[in-house]
């Protein structure tokens, strides 16, 4: 039996997310730029007979009362699809705020399929590991690669982007819960374009921002409508020193300040004081540290 292994969930931004249309079925079709910020959670599996999950972190207490983890959900469809029993003792540290438009969920999910595929030694195809992840949520897909991609129909569709320049990250999370379908109901208006010209890359951040800014979060406005603290969020992050951008991520409740590097994103999460608001800074995340 493999000794006990780790992996990372680390947080997804999106820099921006277009609406641009809208199947037969329902689902709603998205454009959006995905980053990973260098803050994340933390799953553990140890042997065991059985299969099961301990919370631990901050936010743990928000998901013990749910019935079935999307952890477990994802250790048990690739145990399904390898032929398998699944098996072992997870521990997830839960890090990062629940329901926030920073794919938690999804990020745990994607990092149990990571982990369990070493820990059980099985090998999938990639479009039978392409199909669980779709069967569990939109954002799996980009989140089980953890590379800065933009992601397109109903998030399956992924083109990863190369040659980000250093940027810094600021989240805030105010500590409200945001219905990703609420908000999806909420919205009015025509559908965006996509932004094609993203790809092309940039020579430093503050391109990257002025670029940025051009586009939008078109889920942003509902959620106001449903939260309006997160309104009073994105003003304290633009009030930030050397703030050049601020948005919100996903549906929300989650918004992020983009800065000219890591040190000035330290800094400037230092600084914002909100009792009751959840708040990281940093950078990228760098897979090749861990």
């Amino acid at each position: 039996m493999p000794p006990a292994a780790m992996e990372l969930a680390p947080a997804k931004v999106n820099l921006h997310l277009h609406v641009t249309g809208r199947r037969a079925d329902g689902y709603h079709l998205l454009d959006s730029l995905v980053v990973f910020a260098g803050v994340a959670d933390r799953l553990w599996v140890e042997a065991a007979d059985g299969f099961a999950l301990r919370l631990t972190g901050p936010f743990a207490p928000e998901l013990e009362a749910e019935q079935d983890n999307l952890v477990l959900r994802a250790g048990r469809l690739l145990a399904d699809a390898a032929g398998i029993t699944p098996h072992g003792a997870l521990t997830l540290e839960k890090i990062l705020p629940v329901a926030s438009g920073i794919g938690g969920g999804s990020a745990d999910a994607a990092a149990a399929l990571r982990l369990l595929q070493r820990f059980w030694q099985v090998s999938l195809p990639p479009d039978t590991l392409a199909t669980l992840c779709r069967q569990l949520g939109a954002d799996v897909p980009v989140c089980y690669g953890v590379r800065p991609a933009m992601m397109r129909g109903i998030g399956e569709i992924l083109t990863p982007v190369a040659g980000l320049p250093e940027a810094g990250l600021v989240l805030v999370n105010p500590g409200v819960g945001v219905s990703t379908p609420s908000v999806f109901k909420a919205r009015t208006g025509a559908f965006s374009a996509p932004a094609d010209s993203l790809e092309a890359g940039w020579p430093d951040s503050a391109s990257m921002a002025a670029a940025l800014r051009a586009l939008g979060n078109d889920l942003q406005p509902p959620a106001i409508t449903l939260a309006p603290v997160i309104a009073e969020v994105l003003s304290s992050i633009e009030a930030l020193p050397g703030c050049l951008l601020a948005r919100m991520s996903g549906s929300g409740a989650t918004c992020f300040g983009l800065f000219e590097s890591p040190t000035a994103a330290i800094q400037a999460a230092e600084g914002l004081q909100h009792p009751g608001w959840w708040r990281w800074g940093g950078g990228f995340f760098d897979s090749a540290r861990f």
